[in-house]
């Protein structure tokens, strides 16, 4: 998180650090390795039953996460509910048709992903509100609930992926771990890309053996389908093709925008790296030493000089470091500036006492 405020001081407020000295007024040196809760210490074996502390992948219908039978519920919900009411009306919808019932889900799916053919359009004001009403709940369904639950399946595939490329390698399970954690985005566009090629071969060879379309024409309509061009010269006009449309469209066009996003995301977080680079690279001056010292004793810690060199590399800013410092202060109970097991017990037991 950075924040513009560069000149203000790091921690302002804190008591003067206490010193700890040995030896008369020689400080006592303390080195400063690493957090204990590391992001994937939770995932290193602990016992001789290694592969069962790996998160397996497997199926991704194989245990249905909480959110995603939220997700379930919501589109079934929308998707119900726009059936019966584009079923209700489907006299006042005219073009292309071939089943009533399926007529009406293909339309609601047509809707909510604002592909738009026009091979079906709305000829009655009931007709056009209930389009407007969908179109727009539709959209806020895909942005909110949908491409969250993408994103979770991305995630689900990408151990699997990081073990297929490096098949020919003895990677243990931390190594992999430590791989994901460190490209996480990158093999979340990765498996994405990937899965968008195949949906994309399957559309243009459905297309093509199915509806009958050129080999060009096909190719055609699935890129201005899964982009929401919709020109609706080249469309689903079969029962078959309409049924496949609706589950293909919606993965389609989510898998799409899911993988623009990465792209984003994967610029923004090697533009972040390149800053850190320069960060760690460059050499520290005596400006640098002066504005690292927060308590102006003359001296520059550890810890003021970790927090120096996080701010500039825009993880921390003063509005963090103020929350941190107002949650120290509450549990530092005996002020003496540090932290013990006692302040921790008695902060506890107040927060229990209070109404």
């Amino acid at each position: 998180m950075a924040c513009n405020d560069e000149n203000e001081p790091l921690l302002s407020g804190l008591a003067t650090p206490r010193t700890q000295k040995t030896n008369g007024d020689r400080p006592k040196k303390r080195r400063f390795r690493r957090v204990r809760s590391a992001p994937f210490a939770d995932f290193v074996p602990t016992d001789g039953n290694r592969e069962a502390a790996l998160p397996r992948s497997g199926s991704i219908f194989g245990r249905l996460n909480p959110s995603l039978k939220k997700v379930a519920l919501f589109l079934t919900l929308y998707m119900g509910l726009g059936t019966i009411c584009f079923y209700t009306t489907r006299t006042q919808i005219k073009g292309d048709k071939t089943n009533g019932i399926l007529d009406a889900l293909y339309f609601c799916v047509v809707t909510m992903t604002t592909v738009g053919y026009g091979d079906l359009v709305p000829n009655s004001d009931l007709a056009k509100l209930l389009a407007c009403a969908f179109v727009f709940t539709g959209m806020a369904l895909v942005g909110l609930v949908l491409t969250k639950a993408a994103d979770y399946l991305a995630e689900k595939q990408e151990i699997l992926l990081v073990k297929a490329l490096h098949m020919n390698q003895k990677v243990g399970e931390l190594q992999v771990l430590k791989e994901i954690e460190t490209n996480r985005v990158k093999y979340k566009f990765y498996t994405t890309l990937i899965i968008l090629v195949v949906l994309i071969l399957t559309g243009t060879i459905f297309l093509y053996e199915v509806e009958n379309l050129g080999l060009v024409d096909s190719f055609y309509c699935v890129c201005s389908t899964i982009t929401t061009l919709g020109y609706g010269d080249k469309s689903f006009s079969t029962e078959g093709g309409r049924i496949f449309a609706v589950f293909w469209i919606l993965a389609s066009t989510i898998c799409l925008a899911q993988c623009f996003l990465y792209v984003a995301e994967v610029n923004t977080e090697n533009r972040q790296r390149a800053l850190v680079k320069w960060v760690l690279s460059r050499r520290t001056t005596n400006v640098d030493l002066e504005a690292a010292d927060i308590d102006d004793d003359g001296v520059v810690g550890a810890a003021e000089f970790v927090l120096f060199k996080l701010k500039e590399m825009g993880k921390i800013c003063q509005q963090d470091i103020s929350v941190i410092m107002e949650e120290f202060e509450n549990l530092d109970v005996d002020q003496s500036g540090t932290l013990s097991v006692s302040d921790i017990s008695e902060a506890q037991s107040v927060e229990t006492r209070m109404p």
